[in-house]
């Protein structure tokens, strides 16, 4: 697919070892924020075959797989991106962005990836007038209470699209779901259910970002059955048509009756073609087929906060008229149905308030769920770059962490948001070496 169908706004489709996304793109600005530190270039780390900027580009997507974590492949990244020419950077862009969010440089992946990745269909804005916001998870949970199926997409480089899956799942467990199936996860992790919480081999890239991790967690702690369905497939409709075929055997085949809660990207979950291409069909109509059940499907991509942009952006209007603090819904004043923006596709569009900024944005408390800890380079033995992990105590050094941020310089600080519990903080050096490690406490909040 060529450049021009990506900014028209069409999806389009990539497979990286074991990273898969699908991306939107439309024009848009960025600014880049931290600058990596001179010293121990990631150039030392680069494949020979990585010379020219054509080579680059086509090592990109291959050899970052091979680094030892996620750190190196971001300075990688950062390093190699300069080589390649502004039209060559698309793609690139997002693949960089994504190891951003992985690592919890969560305002840098939405500065690094400058283009408008929102599902754009004409629409006309609801008006306060007429509608009101509501909380989110409160009102997917009524809806859902009849259906079978409860799909929800996220943007792989914006871990803000995971909060709303975070808060949904206890409130549709209380409604009798009792699968969970993330896109994120493959089957080899055989020992994941026991042992209660992911780690770094659990799934692709994408898991090693805190909040997925912790969406999984929470999946198991609650008793849902937790389920992979990553096709192995290399073209778009097989892969489609693979993850349909995927799900219904391991849920439905042998529990007709099943309840299902899926989260996906982007359009994985639609439920009428376009979005992947004209005649692809996407992997909610194929399992509706399948299944006989229409999925409630709930788009959380286009009303999100993707950095500076102008006031006669949709989103911009949208959150000045609906001024919501949390993922919301818009309910109906006159019949209390919820407003959908696309509803051949989706029968939910969710708003996500604007990100906020101190140290890092402000979403992640989490509604209060989480407490900030200020940390500060120092724990980097002054051994940079280096990215600091919170893990709980009672689980592996290779656990996905509870949080974690990099450090590119110096005599700065930063935050961790944390939940109540027993922490061991932890810092690496790029090469994957411990180079400190302590414990921390963090107490419930007070009343």
């Amino acid at each position: 697919m060529g450049t021009s169908e990506v900014m028209s706004g069409r999806m389009i489709e990539w497979r990286s070892a074991t990273i898969f996304a699908a991306l939107l793109a439309c024009a848009g600005t960025a600014h880049a924020q931290q600058t990596p530190a001179p010293a121990q270039s990631a150039a030392a780390e680069r494949p020979a075959t990585a010379s020219s900027a054509t080579a680059v580009k086509r090592d990109l997507f291959t050899e970052t797989a091979h680094l030892k974590n996620d750190l190196m492949r971001y300075l990688y990244l950062r390093e190699a991106l300069p080589q390649l020419t502004s039209d060559d950077r698309l793609i690139d862009q997002q693949l960089l962005a994504t190891v951003e969010d992985e690592l919890g440089l969560y305002d840098e992946a939405m500065n690094d990836f400058p283009f408008d990745n929102r599902v754009q269909v004409p629409v006309t804005l609801p008006s306060a007038a007429d509608w009101v916001a509501a909380d989110a998870a409160t009102e997917i949970a009524r809806l859902a209470t009849d259906r079978h199926i409860v799909m929800i997409n996220e943007a792989h480089h914006d871990a803000h699209t995971r909060e709303l899956t975070l808060a949904l799942l206890p409130k549709l467990r209380a409604e009798g779901f009792t699968y969970f199936a993330a896109e994120a996860l493959v089957n080899s992790d055989t020992d994941l259910m026991k042992r209660g919480y992911p780690v770094t081999n659990s799934g692709s890239e994408y898991l090693h970002e805190p909040i997925y991790g912790q969406i999984i967690r929470e999946a198991i702690r609650l008793g849902f059955k937790v389920i992979a369905y990553e096709s192995e497939a290399d073209a778009l409709a097989d892969r489609e048509a693979g993850q349909a075929q995927l799900l219904y055997r391991q849920v439905f085949k042998n529990d007709p009756k099943a309840k299902l809660f899926i989260h996906a990207g982007y359009a994985h979950i639609d439920k009428a073609m376009g979005n992947l291409g004209k005649n692809i069909r996407p992997m909610a109509m194929q399992l509706k087929q399948l299944t006989g059940f229409d999925p409630l499907s709930i788009d959380q991509t286009r009303w999100r906060d993707i950095g500076p942009m102008p006031k006669k952006d949709l989103y911009y209007q949208l959150v000045t008229a609906f001024p919501v603090d949390g993922p919301s819904v818009l309910l109906s004043r006159q019949n209390g149905s919820v407003w959908a923006s696309d509803p051949d596709r989706h029968d939910v569009d969710v708003i996500l308030p604007k990100s906020g900024h101190q140290r890092r944005p402000h979403w992640l408390e989490l509604g209060g769920a989480r407490q900030s800890r200020v940390i500060s380079s120092e724990i980097c033995q002054r051994q940079l770059p280096c990215m600091v992990e919170a893990k709980f105590v009672d689980e592996s050094d290779d656990a996905i962490p509870a949080d974690r941020y990099v450090f590119l310089a110096d005599n700065t600080m930063n935050s961790l948001y944390l939940w109540p519990g027993e922490y061991k903080i932890l810092s690496w050096d790029r090469g994957g070496r411990k180079l400190s490690a302590r414990r921390l406490t963090v107490g419930k909040p007070g009343p």
